[in-house]
């Protein structure tokens, strides 16, 4: 007979408490000593959820970039015509880059390690696929290509600036970009 507790949002809290240590001390600050801590967890629960750091890293930067696909897929599927659409995307341009600096600093964290390791350039290209496709139930898929590039562009940009741009540059881009080629709507 089994003893011992029950814990089955043990790997989610493990999870969440990875993803505080990153967007607070980097990947390179992040250690599985220190996610057990925060996590409130034995040490050897996370050789028991994870075979290592990358499965943990992979696991936390999923949950992160399926929370950034649902907040597109959130704005964009609520848009009714492509109006609606251009004027969602400026929100989400405007909300990923006024002021959470944890979600500004998880994804930089992530395009780091995209940058040097196949696993992670992986989950950004599949992070970019949904994205596109959210953007492609409003405009061409060119046209949606572009559009990826604007928001992570114009949100870092935003984000990163001493004097951040107005909403009306953001607009202009997005009309630019939306009046160059052909376009679908819902």
């Amino acid at each position: 007979m089994a003893s011992g507790r029950v814990d089955p949002e043990r790997r989610e809290r493990i999870i969440a408490a990875a993803l505080d240590l990153i967007a607070e001390e980097g990947v390179a600050g992040t250690s599985h000593r220190k996610v057990a801590a925060r996590a409130g967890v034995p040490l050897g629960s996370m050789t028991y959820h994870f075979q290592g750091m990358d499965e943990l890293l992979r696991e936390a930067f999923t949950s992160f970039s399926a929370a950034m696909v649902a907040l597109f897929e959130s704005r964009l599927g609520a848009a009714g015509s492509a109006d609606e659409a251009r004027e969602a995307v400026a929100d989400l341009i405007h909300h990923l880059s006024g002021g959470d600096e944890r979600q500004l600093v998880l994804t930089h964290e992530l395009y780091t390690l995209a940058a040097r390791q196949p696993a992670f350039r992986e989950l950004t290209r599949e992070w970019m696929h949904s994205s596109r496709r959210a953007l492609e139930r409003h405009f061409d898929p060119s046209t949606a290509r572009q559009l990826d590039a604007l928001i992570e562009g114009l949100s870092m940009h935003r984000a990163l600036d001493t004097e951040p741009h107005d909403r009306a540059l953001t607009v202009d881009a997005i009309a630019r970009i939306t009046a160059a080629g052909p376009q679908s709507t819902p």
